[in-house]
């Protein structure tokens, strides 16, 4: 039985970060860190994140220097370890990383952002859909960089969730332009983020609207994923209304899968029709049935 540390090379909030592992059980990782002094928010599901400062005085205290790949292989073996796409916590650095890519300078606004992402009440629509639909994005534009106003408008066009639809992208879309604005952004590229983060609503962009196709087809790519992956993303989804009766939810639901049928097309761009098209007909047609 061991806890284990891993240098601290992980960057965020000014300062570089560790993690820290049991090999056997989070009772021994919890009371390690309950005696070391370190707070419960540090946690992250199956590590705590320490930063550099507090490195060497916890190596001191016991936890075992290592390799950070031999600290991954020794939390695998465990069976303690949580996959990364399956938390919403965890997803913190690799969306800094990105927000940081984007907007460099506006902590506050990411701490913002990501603190209404990961909000108690989403399922699908928190921080898994974010890098999801971010990473879509990637693959969109490839070799290139997606534009920033699109890269924003998908950091802001679920910002506001309370399952409201309409609602949710006009509430989101006002966000966008207070926030943007105090982060002095120009006019123009405020105004085309506000209009991209409505057009999430129907998912309709104009023939020749470039910056609609793209996020547009980014955030309804869940659509094209494989059978398991659509399957979580329905049962995400059914969880974000678990306040609803199951015929109601059932009739909601279904009439949904129908629009989303009905588009035409259902994906803008040329990419997004080869990447995911036919898996996303194949997927609603099987849900509806």
């Amino acid at each position: 039985m061991a806890v284990y540390i891993d240098p601290p090379l992980w960057p965020a909030h000014g300062t570089r970060f560790s993690h820290l592992v049991s090999d056997t059980s989070l009772d021994e990782l919890h009371a390690f860190a309950a005696a070391a002094d370190i707070s419960d928010r540090a946690f992250d599901g199956d590590h705590y994140d320490v930063p550099e400062s507090r490195h060497a005085a916890l190596v001191a205290a016991g936890a075992v220097p290592v390799e950070g790949r031999v600290l991954v292989r020794k939390l695998i073996e465990s069976g303690l370890r949580i996959p990364a796409r399956r938390r919403g916590k965890a997803l913190r650095l690799p969306l800094l990383n990105r927000w940081n890519a984007t907007m460099p300078g506006h902590d506050a606004l990411f701490l913002d952002l990501l603190d209404r992402w990961g909000e108690e009440h989403r399922n699908y629509h928190g921080r898994t859909h974010l890098l999801a639909v971010l990473e879509a994005l990637d693959v969109l534009c490839e070799p290139a960089d997606a534009p920033r106003d699109v890269v924003l408008a998908a950091w802001f066009h679920d910002a506001v969730y309370r399952g409201v639809a309409g609602q949710d992208e006009e509430e989101s879309a006002r966000l966008a332009a207070d926030r943007l604005r105090q982060a002095g952004l120009p006019a123009a590229e405020v105004d085309e983020v506000v209009r991209l983060v409505l057009l999430t609503a129907d998912h309709s962009p104009q023939p020749g609207d470039v910056a609609g196709a793209l996020l547009c087809d980014a955030d309804l790519s869940v659509l094209g994923g494989e059978p398991e992956a659509y399957a979580r993303y329905r049962r995400a989804v059914r969880e974000d209304f678990a306040h609803i009766g199951d015929a109601d939810f059932a009739a909601g639901r279904a009439a949904v899968v129908r629009r989303l049928l009905q588009l035409d097309p259902l994906f803008h761009t040329e990419r997004g029709r080869g990447l995911w098209l036919a898996a996303a007909r194949r997927n609603l047609q099987g849900e509806l049935a």
